[in-house]
């Protein structure tokens, strides 16, 4: 071989190791310039041996087994408002709307009538199925006559502790949220006096309105306050973590210990699931606006008009994680593994083209997704943490009241 060849593979050599976006990082640090962490894509961390992941669980379990004050120092970044994870407490009921066992019981029913749609066909459960985790388990759900909709159902276990409604945040209550899809034609299509009339002339429902409300009247508002107040009692049942942070040690596997670690520090997950529910109930943009092509959904931008809510949806809680699949806002993800490889390669880059270089609309990445560098076994072990938040399947089915 010449020494021209081997000059020009040397060359060629050095361009490519120029061109990885690790080597790119470490040259902007030499020259004094700041990493675009956004754009950097880290390599694999090295691996340990079998032995050594085995004797860092054994560390990891008896560090945990502390009080969570003790728990080591969770990787967050300096705007996040942190809290720490722990046991969900009891729902919240507002004053305007406040819990009793009628009510309950009344909107229990009306969750699972479809009565409520236009069609006759479809109820709150079509989209918020209890045996799916109270999701659909579809990519994105359909609505009136099998309207294809824009967006994921989202499982609405713990909703009581979530401040604004839909991905987009755009109600503030299950009270208008509820009321918001029955009135909505490409979902439930009904109005208000249907509602009430409808619900009027099935024989039960008018006591079971006088017992909740005072009197037989059965308007949509009622029906949105009876159905809020059964949502509002769906919350988390027990699952391996809760059993861990209530002193049973053994509950997780040493797989799902170290990945309880790697949640709260390399994998920086608390930077926006974290909390007893595991959501910041914040909007963030994922890089999954798809701006400008086919899918677009600008998403939190839509109810504010703030250009840098563009591309921005809600957290959604990773209590019950392994079942409430598809994950996103659009259901890109059908499966855990996809999703955290996503998140692990820092959800990608968005990149101008030539015409979008003075675009004010043009998303931009939320600054807490970054290339993770997670191995194999990392990945394991934080799929065997988010499987520990699993539930068992729950199923509520109630007898609805006769149209006689």
């Amino acid at each position: 071989m010449s020494q021209f060849r081997i000059l020009g593979l040397v060359v060629l050599t050095v361009l490519k190791v120029l061109a990885q976006p690790q080597t790119s990082a470490v040259l902007s640090e030499l020259a004094g310039e700041a990493p675009d962490l956004s754009t950097t894509r880290l390599p694999p961390r090295e691996q340990l041996t079998e032995a050594e992941y085995k004797n860092f669980a054994a560390q990891l379990r008896a560090t945990y087994a502390k009080p969570s004050q003790e728990w080591p120092v969770a990787h967050v970044d300096p705007d996040v408002n942190f809290v720490e994870l722990g046991l969900v407490p009891a729902p919240i009921f507002p004053e305007n709307n406040p819990y009793s066992k009628e009510k309950a019981e009344l909107g229990k029913l009306l969750f699972f009538d479809p009565r409520l749609s236009g069609s006759g066909q479809i109820a709150c459960a079509s989209c918020h199925d209890p045996d799916l985790a109270w999701a659909d388990g579809r990519t994105t759900s359909f609505g009136h006559s099998r309207t294809s909709l824009k967006r994921n159902a989202p499982s609405i276990l713990n909703i009581s502790h979530v401040p604004h409604v839909f991905w987009d945040g755009r109600v503030a209550s299950l009270e208008a949220q509820t009321t918001a899809v029955i009135l909505n034609q490409d979902e439930m299509r009904n109005d208000a006096a249907a509602v009430a009339a409808r619900l009027a002339l099935i024989p039960a429902y008018p006591t079971l309105f006088k017992a909740a409300f005072g009197d037989e009247s059965t308007t949509l508002e009622r029906v949105a306050m009876a159905i809020a107040t059964f949502e509002r009692t769906i919350v988390s049942r027990p699952n391996k973590f809760d059993a861990f942070l209530k002193g049973k040690t053994d509950a997780l596997s040493d797989s799902a210990v170290r990945g309880l670690h790697l949640y709260r520090t390399e994998a920086r997950c608390m930077n926006c699931h974290l909390g007893p529910t595991l959501s910041d109930n914040l909007f963030h943009n994922d890089n999954l606006t798809y701006y400008g092509r086919k899918f677009e959904d600008l998403g939190r931008y839509n109810v504010t008009k703030n250009p840098a809510d563009i591309g921005r949806f809600k957290t959604p809680s990773l209590r019950n994680i392994p079942r409430t699949g598809p994950y996103m806002h659009n259901g890109l993800f059908p499966h855990l593994e996809g999703t955290l490889r996503a998140y692990n390669a820092g959800m990608g880059v968005i990149r101008r083209k030539p015409e979008q270089k003075d675009d004010p609309l043009f998303p931009t990445k939320s600054p807490h997704l970054r290339s993770l560098g997670l191995n194999e076994h990392d990945l394991s072990d934080l799929r065997a943490f988010l499987e520990s938040l699993a539930e068992a399947p729950l199923r509520v089915r109630p007898e609805l009241p006769s149209d006689h």
